[in-house]
């Protein structure tokens, strides 16, 4: 049997490098963000024959304010701008058809200002109500156990931990490889959340079980047995959605591409974070009370012995 909550002080420091990187990383730098956010239009055409340098230069002669292309299978190509009128659209792919004839616009997209806003508003709203509910159900499920609001501290805690991550690791690869985030980045997140919330309360449920029969033993210890009991099952779990998405990213199509790294970050740290942040911070929870009832209970002795 692993003794995983002996090395807890290592998976802090880990853990908080990783999230103050991630919040300088947001603070400085932030996310770059796609037409769902901001206002823009989004064309995905098929280009055969064409380099990114040729469509580079039509996109330039267009005047556009801002634009970015990205290379995706099968000679497919999708181009950011600015919001393009319906007018401007069509000049802009009559001109890549004039660069080659058998180009076609298999989708075309545009979002506003107030919609890109709208949309920002509901994300941080969706991430606060899921927050506040996984706490209130968490708080009611362990009811029964000491202290249940704290599981449902721990498990929040474990969600912002893997969030931070996940959003600094992306406004990370916006710098390297200018990737950007959508809508559907919002919904990687969310699923996230609740994978990594899932995960967290298969472990607090197993030391819910184990704390009830062997209520006599430290609670470290009882946490060390749980972790190793579903160590497995949370590996295993992980593996196969890992396997997945890796199989997605390396040959999926790139209207999914960023969906689905997000999801592969977000599953590995939400992994992590179950066994190594989440349970970890009960034992120092745990661990910080046992030392202060004592001195809480010295106190009083002492005060009453000073009275008399």
């Amino acid at each position: 049997m692993f003794n995983i909550i002996s090395h807890r002080q290592r998976y802090f420091y880990l853990s908080f490098t990783l999230v103050i990187a991630s919040i300088l990383m947001l603070a400085t730098r932030g996310l770059v963000l796609g037409i769902d956010f901001t206002s823009g239009s989004l064309l995905r055409m098929h280009i055969p024959n064409s380099e990114p340098n040729t469509l580079d230069r039509i996109l330039a002669k267009a005047n556009l304010e801002q634009y970015s292309i990205q290379t995706g299978a099968d000679s497919t190509f999708l181009i950011r701008t600015t919001e393009l009128e319906l007018a401007e659209k069509e000049s802009l792919v009559e001109k890549i058809v004039e660069l080659s004839p058998e180009s076609t616009l298999l989708s075309f997209s545009s979002v506003g200002p107030v919609v890109g806003a709208e949309l920002t508003r509901n994300a941080i709203l969706a991430i606060v109500v899921a927050s506040i509910a996984i706490l209130l159900y968490v708080t009611w499920s362990f009811r029964n156990v000491d202290n249940p609001v704290l599981f449902g501290i721990a498990a929040i805690v474990a969600l912002v931990h893997d969030t931070l991550i996940l959003l600094g690791s992306f406004s990370l690869l916006g710098i390297l490889a200018g990737i950007s985030v959508d809508s559907m980045f919002v919904t990687a997140v969310l699923t996230v959340v609740g994978f990594s919330v899932h995960d967290t309360i298969v472990v607090f449920d197993r030391i819910r079980e184990n704390r009830s029969n062997y209520n006599k033993a430290p609670f470290s210890a009882v946490v060390n047995y749980s972790l190793n009991q579903t160590l497995d099952r949370s590996l295993n779990t992980s593996l196969t959605a890992i396997f997945v998405l890796t199989a997605l990213l390396i040959l999926g199509g790139p209207t999914i591409r960023e969906f689905v790294l997000a999801l592969l970050i977000g599953i590995v740290v939400g992994t992590y974070s179950s066994i190594f942040t989440a349970s970890q911070l009960l034992v120092t929870w745990d661990d910080w009370r046992e030392r202060k009832l004592p001195n809480s209970v010295a106190k009083i002795i002492n005060a009453r012995r000073s009275n008399n």
